[in-house]
């Protein structure tokens, strides 16, 4: 990434202005765009659009992270690696090639910051960070378990359980946080539980405080390996409306700010954050939301390159 100064309203809409490239010399950390939505079938579609809403949205971030202590753009070296090729049609397609393309910069030592697309996409990208790391923490934000069994393919309802099943989650430090709105049954919640998480609700979230949820991930999840999951409607649609499956009550922007910085010290070996759908997005205010969060992840997981 060049150290030159870019007007936000100049160049073409890479993640921050970073280099486009698929050379992986040197690389410690890559943007990668998974532009699939055929996976939310719960209400609306548009979520392959974000990546590419993200990306121009973040054209405005400058470069120093004081809550992190880290400068992503010079700290680390850091590519925006484009997009992992979809197909929409086939969504077993499309997830063996999303866990082949970022398998190939796992095998190389470089960590994945992956922009969604909805949340389907985060059982490949467990495949692959359980095929490099072994079984991952899961740190998982969302109004939604995703845990839905049910449904026995894959979609964007399903991908948790489908990924305990093959192995790749470490169900003793698996945390969900900011479950709520209505279920699809009157166990919904005990069946992720059943299956490992450790499940927040946003009842109890507003209760303990963001401190003390950080502070309760943190004792979770220990020096283990950790993926961290962050779906946008876990905020609540007054700051995040561009989304499929919006739910009211949610957390705000900087809630949700505090905690991704609060994982500063875990060993964050992998991110991505889903569900942006810009068709719905006022003023882009979910695009620009979702850059910030993106550069905050970005800023933990480089935080441990340094």
């Amino acid at each position: 990434m060049t150290e030159e100064f870019i007007p936000a309203y100049m160049g073409i809409s890479t993640f921050m202005h970073a280099k486009h490239t698929r050379d992986l010399t040197d690389v410690d950390m890559a943007v990668v765009g998974i532009p699939f939505d055929s996976g939310a079938v719960s209400w609306r579609s548009g979520t392959r659009h974000g990546p590419g809403s993200i990306r121009e949205n973040s054209k405005q971030l400058w470069g120093y992270n004081r809550h992190v202590g880290i400068w992503p753009t010079k700290d680390v070296n850091f590519i925006d690696y484009g997009d992992i090729e979809c197909d929409p049609t086939n969504i077993d397609r499309s997830a063996d090639a999303i866990t082949a393309g970022v398998l190939e910069l796992l095998k190389q030592d470089v960590r994945v910051m992956s922009l969604g697309g909805d949340h389907s996409i985060t059982y490949p990208l467990l495949r692959a960070h359980a095929e490099k790391f072994g079984p991952v923490a899961l740190v998982h934000f969302d109004s939604h378990t995703d845990c839905y069994q049910v449904i026995p393919q894959l979609e964007h309802g399903t991908p948790f359980h489908l990924a305990i099943r093959d192995g790749f989650v470490d169900t003793s430090a698996y945390v969900q946080v900011g479950i709520r709105g209505p279920q699809s049954n009157e166990g919904e919640l005990k069946e992720a539980e059943d299956l490992g998480a450790d499940v927040l609700t946003i009842e109890k979230c507003f209760e303990m405080g963001t401190s003390a949820i950080v502070d309760h991930i943190r004792q979770k999840v220990g020096d283990r390996p950790v993926y961290v999951t962050l779906d946008i409607d876990s905020i609540d649609p007054a700051y995040a409306p561009g989304t499929g499956t919006p739910e009211v009550g949610g957390f705000t922007s900087f809630q949700m700010l505090h905690m991704v910085r609060g994982l500063a010290g875990l060993n964050v070996i992998g991110a991505d954050l889903v569900e942006v759908n810009p068709h719905y997005d006022h003023g882009a205010i979910t695009a620009i939301l979702g850059a910030n969060l993106a550069f905050e992840l970005m800023s933990v997981m480089g935080k441990n390159l340094m």
